[in-house]
Parts: structure tokens; C-alpha cells; sequence
């Protein structure tokens, strides 16, 4: 059955970097886009980062455009989040999601903190 694993996340200070990882397995990674969301508590949830299937075309809000950038490596079945600059505002929980298909991991946590 498909499965997500998020991982990475941590306490950080504003301005520090944190790489994120969603694991992936029961179905075919390499013909899935992916994406990256994050829910602040008493908030909607948020998009991210998107990415194709190839890895070859990226997409972010502006909220993150310029400070996070997301990878994947298909060879692994793993999809990165790479956060640089982070600010208060980032901590959220941080959740992968496979482009079409309504299925959520347990998601890792965020928080941003001096």
C-alpha cells in the first residue's frame, strides 16, 4: 500500500536551514509529481513546493520562492525540502504528497524558534 514517511524536521533558529525527506514506497515514485504542504496549527493547509515527475520543473508560493527549494531522487524514492532562511512563520508541520492522490503521511515537525 502506499506509503510516506516524512523526516528531518527539528527546532531551529530564525535564519537557520533544515532538510526535510519523504520516503515513499507502494507504487511507482517515478511517475507521480510531488508535493510538499506544511499546517500551522488553527491554520489551512499550505502548499509548498511542487515538483514534476522528472525533477526537471519546480513551483513555489511566494511565501518560501527563493529560500526552499524541493528535490527528488527516483532512484531512492525520496522527495527533499531543502529550507534555508527560516522565519517563525515556516513552523508548521510539514507534510509530502503524491500529485493526484489523497493520502497523507504522519508529517514532521517544523519549528522555528530562538
Amino acid at each position: 500500500q502506499v506509503q510516506l514517511v516524512e523526516s528531518g524536521g527539528g527546532l531551529v533558529q530564525p535564519g537557520g536551514s533544515l532538510r526535510l525527506s519523504c520516503a515513499a514506497s507502494g507504487f511507482t515514485f517515478s511517475r507521480y509529481g510531488m508535493r510538499w504542504y506544511r499546517q500551522a496549527p488553527g491554520k489551512a493547509r499550505e502548499f509548498v513546493a511542487f515538483i514534476t515527475t522528472t525533477g526537471g520543473s519546480t513551483n513555489y508560493p511566494n511565501s518560501v520562492k527563493g529560500r526552499f527549494t524541493i528535490s527528488r531522487d527516483n532512484a531512492k524514492n525520496t522527495v527533499y525540502l531543502q529550507m534555508n532562511s527560516l522565519k517563525a512563520e515556516d513552523t508548521a508541520m510539514y507534510y509530502c504528497n503524491i500529485v493526484g492522490v489523497d493520502y497523507w503521511g504522519q508529517g514532521t515537525q517544523v519549528t522555528v524558534s530562538s
